[in-house]
């Protein structure tokens, strides 16, 4: 029987996929099929409003891949990484990256290698002050394979991910949150609090405008300016003509609080 390492509640609109691995949710061939299954799941679910991402425990949000599946696997030999391990989970991480909701990832204690690259993912990050990231597999002879290097550099800049990647020591909350690697600090043991207070006013904004938005968001390092705006373009015509538009438009004039519950 597998074990369940991934598991999820709603709540209020609000999602919660907590990875549960003891002691520090290591990532394993297990729980990145469990989280596509999960997110498959949530995505096609209409009652999801947002999603928080978090570990089990106070120990670590996820404190990178499983290490004994390097000899487990085989993955250290020439040609086995990559199709025995990398590319499905890079699908996956791609498949968080691109949730059609509003995500959020609540760090408590580590957010190491793997971990941490699975909370760069997510649309924010919010740590709590006594928590640590880092992306440390140089000490292992190798670097972050699932778009650490990426999404570290396109959060921070090249010159702090050379820093991180490069040393792969690890940064305090504070450190992160001045480096523009986090969005929000918590006190101790209230990352997950504060995650669902960030979820609770997203769950409020407008369902497609959010998911349009985040669309060119993302689009917008991979492609051209104007191929980005003309995507634009085409978004913004389905966001006027939607029934999202009209009552906030309605709310406006009513100098009321739109209401895009249901909608």
């Amino acid at each position: 029987m597998t074990t369940q390492q991934v598991l999820c509640a709603i709540e209020g609109g609000i999602a919660t996929i907590t990875l549960d691995n003891p002691p520090v949710n290591v990532v394993t061939l297990t729980l990145s099929r469990q989280l596509g299954e999960t997110l498959d799941a949530l995505a096609a679910n209409d009652g999801v409003r947002a999603l928080i991402l978090r570990g089990a425990g106070t120990k670590a949000f996820c404190a990178g891949s499983d290490i004994g599946e390097f000899i487990e696997l085989d993955l250290m030999s020439p040609g086995q990484v990559v199709p025995k391990k990398l590319k499905r989970q890079n699908e996956i991480f791609f498949q968080l990256e691109s949730f059609p909701k509003p995500t959020v990832a609540a760090i408590e204690g580590l957010a190491f290698g793997g971990g941490l690259e699975i909370a760069l993912c997510c649309d924010l990050i919010v740590a709590s002050e006594t928590s640590r990231v880092a992306l440390p597999e140089i000490k292992l002879g190798v670097f972050p394979s699932s778009g650490g290097t990426v999404r570290a550099t396109r959060r921070i800049g090249s010159a702090r991910a050379k820093e991180m990647i490069f040393l792969g020591e690890p940064l305090d909350a504070a450190t992160a949150l001045s480096w523009g690697l986090i969005n929000r600090v918590a006190p101790t043991g209230q990352a997950y609090a504060t995650a669902q207070e960030l979820c609770s006013a997203l769950a409020r904004r407008p369902r497609q405008a959010l998911a349009l938005c985040k669309s060119i968001i993302n689009m917008s390092f991979d492609a051209p300016v104007r191929e980005v705006m003309e995507a634009s373009f085409a978004a913004s015509d389905k966001a006027f003509s939607s029934p999202e538009c009209s009552e906030g438009v309605r709310a406006f004039f009513a100098k009321e609080t739109p209401n895009y519950e249901g909608i």
